[in-house]
């Protein structure tokens, strides 16, 4: 089962960036709570639009995540964005679980690319070494 474990890891949680992504594209208004008022004046975007936004980045590069492409920089940059919503929300319920989210997510970057992803197909054919 070893040799499937980084493998469930990463789909497992590109599954739930998806989800959660889709959501927002969805239905955006029961997302704009969470936006934090200073991040609406920065952008001088409407929260419905950065959840729109939001909702994209988590689609697009949960999207790569599940296939295994561009492995290491999905998981970096959806790792990064967990530990500033865990940073924003604080160590509640909610806060923690994402934390945890993010260590996972955390954990697939530094395995790199698992034997059933794009990036090893894509290392193997160019005949390098598929250590990123």
């Amino acid at each position: 089962m070893n040799k499937y474990s980084a493998t469930v890891l990463r789909i497992g949680i590109a599954l739930v960036f998806l989800w959660f992504g889709t959501q927002q594209i969805i239905d955006p208004s029961v997302w704009t709570s969470y936006i934090p008022e200073g991040i609406v004046g920065i952008f001088s975007l409407s929260a419905v639009k950065l959840v729109y936004l939001n909702g994209l980045f988590e689609i697009i590069f949960a999207s790569a995540l599940l296939l295994g492409y561009f492995t290491r920089f999905s998981a970096l940059l959806l790792a990064l964005h967990m530990l500033d919503i865990t940073y924003i929300v604080g160590f509640d319920a909610i806060g923690v679980r994402d934390f945890g989210l993010a260590v996972a997510t955390i954990v697939i970057f530094m395995q790199g690319a698992d034997k059933f992803s794009l990036d090893y197909y894509r290392m193997n054919l160019s005949g390098g070494k598929n250590d990123e």
